[in-house]
């Protein structure tokens, strides 16, 4: 149930994502000014908080939906396996997002 929830939750967070990632866009287009006034909130501790929040939605939104798929091809469906990939898919989204966000930045 958890996993399902997740899995709508990081879907709308993915749709927000797509908002900073035309706002972005937008910044780009426009000017310097406009892209410096984009840095800065993005830069800010608040804008770190959405930007990881957008990647893990993402993320795990991918990771669920290929959860999904398997379902779909009529694999898993056995209480115990299925249980076990729902917490596995969650887990792995929190580490892949973590793993994403060190190698951004530590380079």
């Amino acid at each position: 149930m958890v996993s399902s929830i997740l899995h709508r939750a990081t879907g709308i967070g993915a749709t927000v994502g797509l908002l900073v990632l035309l706002w972005w866009l937008g910044a780009l287009v426009s000017g310097p000014g406009a892209y410096a006034a984009f840095s800065q909130h993005a830069s800010a501790w608040y804008g770190l908080v959405v930007l990881v929040g957008v990647s893990w939605s993402v993320i795990s939104h991918a990771i669920s939906g290929i959860r999904h798929f398997v379902l779909d091809i009529g694999a898993g469906y056995e209480l115990t396996r299925n249980n076990l990939w729902a917490t596995i898919c969650t887990i792995l989204g929190f580490v892949l997002t973590a793993a994403f966000w060190a190698v951004l930045l530590l380079r």
